[in-house]
């Protein structure tokens, strides 16, 4: 995120404002600017003018789930402001809503003119990507209509049709054309001496194909209660540790953040669901990996993430093999968009399986879900989608032919289908990519533990004793080709992954104490692993780097060569204590509370490499998203696993 750009969520619905509250629609930069509901733009400009001139932000818009600010004309130090007006905004589900106040400072009677410049371009979110891609859009058409109280903006291409309605109260004197397909509402306003004149502005967004009876709140204010109530549920009942107030703070953080990043889904009974989204402002969406890293991360604090989060993901299980969207029958799904884009088929996200980790994480939530709640009916519901899983796993996901989950390039979508899927990430210490199909040392790990949490669930609530005994001897079988496969005897570390020839891609990388959360090294092998982690090279004063300094792929601002990822680090601190590493998972998640701490108590979705030895505040990463939900439930994994300390 930029200084300029502010940002408002709730559940499937995000603004990004400037400091003054206004849209500006600028295309470009690290974050898309406007109102968002389901991957489309439904307001691309909103600007507030006084008496024909933009004012200035006497106190800009603050980071918070209302955005506030006071702005005034702008003028010279011996003409004091006119006026001053207080701006407040706020976002609900499809709707954002503004409550605008002018007061005068004058002790005679005067006339301003304020005008809110509105327009809704209805753009796919994956247009205003960096990439800066164009995509045909033949037929598409859009209209305004005046209303009495406001303007109408429409968008159809076939059958794709949505709206924006702005209303205004009370109504606009005007609605003026602009030149540009914006429209500008008009308001002239007789103040009082000292007097003050109030608008209350309601947008309502209409994607394509909701039908829901929604209803604008009134003003802000009606809004924020909404949200804070939401918090207050998410946060209500959880204890948290007195005697770090940091973590307990960081918790807190975390679990509002969850509350306002659920979005729609619906279970594999048509039942109407809230999961959690992977992050704004980019992915607002349900995504596999992310939504079910940050069920297993809540999962002793508030289990109904899971619950629903799971038959939401056997909803969009695949059934058959479609090369496009890489399905295969049993894999979980990687992302589910809802744009215009993914309807027409002009990005393969509609609903995508580029993911080599979600199966195995699917089937990782299940077995933990039912022994952490006790909760056997889901497992029942799901036994047919889990044996799907495994089938994956043992038949197309290679576990099988290949002896590990492997994947390929996917020409359309992601070269990378581990977590690490950006197109360099899994490399040598050289930086050489890994060439074939990759063997990622993390999806191993997942998979171990998917088997061996399977097997519990076919032998306690499904009462199949010989299946179970299968998946535990895969899961032995696995244990031991890893182990003979990926350790680099020079390193006393895993290699990162195999290459499509069985070479080990020997990158040092903080995959491997995803690893010791699965429970797949020897117990020699996992606590080398897990000190190393924490010498200077991984070990950033911060958290794990997700390469080690001094190789030389590595860079402290790269998305996945040297950055500091929370969630990653989450998995680690859990995994060293599984090992008795217990000094070490506690200075781990030092590190990451004092990251959250330095930024509000919330951590981002990633932070540079850069040491705390030489830079005692945490270094931003410059593409992150300020709200992602794998971050925000991870001081919650770091309560479980090393409590209070």
């Amino acid at each position: 995120m930029t200084d300029r750009h502010h940002l408002l969520v709730h559940g499937g619905t995000f603004a990004a404002v400037g400091d003054g509250g206004d849209i500006s629609g600028v295309r470009g930069g690290s974050s898309p600017d406007g109102l968002f509901v389901r991957d489309a733009r439904h307001l691309s400009r909103w600007q507030l003018t006084v008496d024909g001139a933009v004012p200035e932000a006497l106190t800009p818009v603050a980071d918070g789930d209302m955005a506030r600010c006071v702005l005034v004309p702008r003028g010279g130090r011996q003409e004091p402001p006119a006026h001053t007006l207080f701006r407040e905004q706020a976002v609900g589900d499809g709707s954002f809503v503004e409550s605008l106040k002018v007061t005068s400072n004058r002790p005679v009677p005067t006339t301003v003119r304020l005008a809110v410049t509105a327009d809704a371009d209805f753009t796919d979110q994956f247009e205003l990507r960096s990439d800066y891609r164009t995509y045909a859009k033949t037929g598409a058409t859009r209209s305004r209509q005046v209303l009495d109280d406001g303007v109408e903006f429409a968008y159809q291409r076939g059958e794709w049709r949505s709206c924006t309605t702005v209303t205004a109260e009370p109504a606009p004197d005007g609605v003026e054309e602009t030149g540009t397909g914006a429209r500008r509402m008009v308001w002239t306003l007789d103040l009082e001496p000292h007097g003050t004149a109030e608008l209350a502005l309601r947008v309502m967004a209409r994607p394509h194909g909701d039908k829901r009876a929604l209803r604008v709140p009134r003003s802000p204010a009606a809004l924020n209660e909404q949200l804070l109530a939401l918090e207050g549920e998410y946060v209500q009942g959880v204890s948290f540790p007195t005697g770090w107030p940091e973590l307990a703070a960081a918790c807190a953080r975390g679990l509002s953040d969850l509350a306002s990043l659920q979005v729609p889904a619906i279970g594999l009974d048509g039942e109407e669901l809230r999961v959690p989204a992977a992050g704004a402002p980019w992915f607002l969406t349900l995504l596999g990996r992310d939504a079910l890293l940050t069920s297993l991360f809540a999962l002793p604090y508030r289990p109904q993430l899971a619950a629903a989060t799971l038959p939401a993901l056997a909803a969009t299980q695949a059934t058959a093999v479609g090369p496009e969207s890489v399905s295969q029958p049993g894999k979980i799904v990687h992302e589910v968009r809802h744009g215009e884009l993914a309807h027409f088929g002009q990005v393969p996200y509609g609903r995508y399986y580029g993911s080599v980790d979600a199966t195995p994480l699917f089937l990782v939530l299940l077995g933990a879900y039912v022994e952490q709640t006790g909760d056997t009916a889901l497992a029942r519901r799901l036994e047919s989608n889990a044996r799907a899983a495994v089938g994956w796993m043992l038949d197309h996901g290679g576990l099988t032919s290949r002896g590990y989950l492997v994947y390929r390039a996917d020409q359309g979508g992601l070269a990378n289908q581990n977590w690490k899927d950006s197109p360099g990430a899994i490399c040598g210490a050289d930086g050489t990519r890994a060439s074939g199909p990759v063997m990622a040392a993390g999806a191993q790990g997942y998979a171990y533990d998917a088997l061996r949490r399977t097997a519990w669930v076919a032998r306690t609530v499904w009462e199949d004793e010989t299946y179970a005994a299968l998946l535990e001897q895969a899961a032995a079988d696995l244990r031991d080709r890893f182990q003979q496969d990926f350790w680099m005897r020079d390193h006393s570390f895993p290699a990162l992954a195999l290459d499509g020839e069985g070479r080990q891609v020997d990158a040092l990388a903080s995959d491997a104490g995803h690893l010791l959360w699965s429970g797949l090294l020897d117990k020699e092998y996992g606590e080398l692993v897990g000190r190393r982690l924490l010498e200077p090279d991984f070990f950033s004063g911060w958290g794990v780097r997700t390469l080690a300094s001094g190789q030389a792929a590595y860079h402290p601002l790269s998305y996945h060569r040297g950055s500091v990822w929370p969630h990653d680090n989450a998995l680690i601190t859990l995994g060293l204590s599984r090992y008795g590493l217990h000094d070490e998972a506690r200075t781990v998640a030092h590190a990451l509370v004092d990251a959250a701490t330095a930024a509000g108590h919330r951590l981002p979705e990633v932070l540079a490499g850069y040491g705390r030895d030489t830079h005692p505040e945490p270094v931003p990463y410059p593409h992150a998203c300020v709200r992602e939900s794998r971050s925000a439930a991870a001081p919650l994994a770091l309560l479980t696993a090393v409590g209070g300390a």
